[in-house]
């Protein structure tokens, strides 16, 4: 009797096990048949200037209405904690495209008039989508940095998107307030007349003075837009821009019209490609300074120019999204929708973005803003879009831009992972699994660290307040410890309630930025 009940007993274990192995092998194999099918879809990176957390409508947190955002949103995969790498756009911008904390590169800084900051021998998203049989293009702001000393904009400009991995490019080289005031097409400036040279200089002391060229520091009345701080040199179309810029007359951009030209050159990139798979970088400008809405959307949103230029921008991302449909891509394109980072309202010209904001909330209720450790800074809108393919849902978990590549990498089928960046696919698509447990995020060199809910700030030298933009940069002479489970705006510094949790965080912190870093110590006010 005891014998045949063990052997009872011992069938009963095997049927366990084998159904138990059972379930996991379909897991396996439902997995593995969803990344079959998907594992060569389009893949579009909807890039925003400047878009706060709360300037998308799908988000609740501010009054501005983006439809066509809130669709993919909505009908997508939307994540309440996505983060940008950065509080500024070069240094996200590099991350994005390399996976790569950009603190460990000392040139990732915010870009004017400089040499690319992506070494040519790295590894790049673009590069990983190449080698995988994609046709790469980037469209919009680039603002990484073009050549390898000071650019000559009457030549082939090299080395620029186009030797990191990008097979099209057509770009500003940096951004709407900076000269020149030109687009370049792979690596040549476009409609640049040969007897009308540029000539571009950023030194405060330039020696264009002896051109009597106007600038927004002597010639006020020539403007159409007043400069508030940092935004006084050559007047082109009525802006004065950073820099000063000679030249290049029948190549000069028109501000009004940007938005409608990159989308133009966005939707011939998707005709052109359509039967090939394609990896499409569609970097807009908007909400970034000098906001120059075209005249049809001047005025639509009450807010000013910051208003009007988002209402703009998502009217063009609309209109992506119709091309997608009208050629039958939708199915077949994984759409990843973000910000380089968070937002702020007076940014160098007086355009009434702070005086017409009203009830809106661009910050989204977090503490800081643009170049700043707090997590307005990073903490921006994130959306993964795929018809059909990611069901629609919302997401908590932790998720940064440097996970792009190697995410991206997985769901083609390539092995790469970047050296900082997750494999965070199956969040990406399935909405299953752990996001990021920890996360450095950095604004103008200084450093933060998130550890699940806890964030913790270092001590840094420096003005608490940046008081042109009017946002706080998260500069103390001591730590600064915050749960933003409990405390989303980071209100309330437990420091000494839990030291325990601070002493954890900081030598975790230190073991991860290494000597890539000073340490905190070297910084603390004396």
């Amino acid at each position: 009797r005891w014998i045949k009940k063990r052997i009872k007993f011992m069938k009963l274990l095997k049927f366990l096990f084998f159904s138990i192995f059972l379930i996991l092998l379909g897991c396996s194999k439902n997995q593995k048949n969803i990344l079959s099918n998907i594992s060569k879809p389009n893949i579009l990176i909807i890039y925003l200037d400047d878009l706060g957390y709360g300037d998308v409508s799908a988000y609740n947190k501010g009054k501005i209405q983006t439809p066509n955002i809130d669709k993919l949103a909505n009908n997508g995969l939307k994540f309440t904690n996505g983060y940008s790498s950065s509080a500024t756009c070069s240094p996200s911008r590099y991350a994005l495209l390399t996976g790569k904390y950009p603190w460990r590169n000392p040139n990732a800084k915010i870009i004017t008039g400089g040499s690319l900051i992506i070494d040519t021998t790295e590894v790049t998203l673009p590069k990983v989508l190449n080698s995988n049989g994609y046709y790469s293009g980037i469209v919009g702001k680039w603002h990484l940095g073009l050549g390898n000393t000071k650019i000559n904009y009457n030549s082939l400009i090299s080395p620029g998107p186009n030797q990191v991995g990008f097979n099209y490019s057509y770009i500003m080289a940096d951004t709407q307030d900076r000269v020149p005031c030109v687009y370049i097409e792979n690596g040549k400036v476009v409609n640049l007349d040969d007897d009308d040279p540029i000539e571009v200089n950023f030194a405060v002391n330039s020696n264009f003075d002896d051109y009597n060229l106007p600038t927004g520091l002597n010639n006020p009345e020539l403007t159409n837009m007043k400069w508030h701080h940092g935004h006084n040199g050559s007047i082109i179309n009525g802006v004065p821009r950073i820099g000063y810029m000679k030249g290049g007359e029948n190549a000069l951009w028109s501000d009004i019209d940007m938005a409608d030209h990159f989308l133009k050159k966005a939707n011939e990139f998707l005709e052109e490609n359509k039967e090939n798979n394609f990896f499409l970088f569609y970097s807009l400008q908007q909400p970034h300074v000098p906001r120059t809405p075209h005249p049809r959307f001047e005025g639509l949103s009450g807010m000013g120019p910051r208003g009007d230029v988002i209402l703009e921008a998502d009217w063009c991302i609309g209109q992506i999204y119709k091309t997608l449909e009208k050629l039958d891509l939708l199915k077949n394109t994984l759409i990843i929708l973000s910000s380089d980072n968070g937002p702020v309202l007076n940014d160098g010209y007086y355009d009434n973005a702070v005086e017409l904001l009203g009830d809106h909330d661009p910050f989204g209720g977090l503490r800081g803003g643009k170049y700043s450790l707090f997590e307005a800074g990073t903490k921006v809108p994130f959306i993964a879009y795929w018809k059909n393919t990611i069901q629609s849902g919302v997401s908590n978990e932790i998720i940064s831009q440097i996970d792009l590549l190697s995410s991206i990498s997985s769901i083609v089928g390539d092995k790469f992972r970047s050296k900082d960046g997750q494999d965070l696919s199956n969040l990406i698509l399935n909405n299953h699994g752990n996001g990021r447990k920890e996360l450095i995020i950095e604004a103008t060199t200084r450093t933060a660290f998130r550890s699940g809910d806890w964030v913790m700030i270092p001590p840094y030298n420096g003005v608490p307040v940046n008081k042109n933009v009017n946002i706080e940069l998260g500069n103390s002479n001591e730590y600064k410890l915050f749960n933003i489970k409990n405390d989303p705006s980071q209100r309330v510094n437990l420091i000494k309630v839990n030291n325990i949790q601070l002493q954890k965080m900081i030598k975790r912190y230190k073991s991860i930025i290494g000597d890539d870093m000073n340490s905190p110590e070297k910084l603390i006010l004396e």
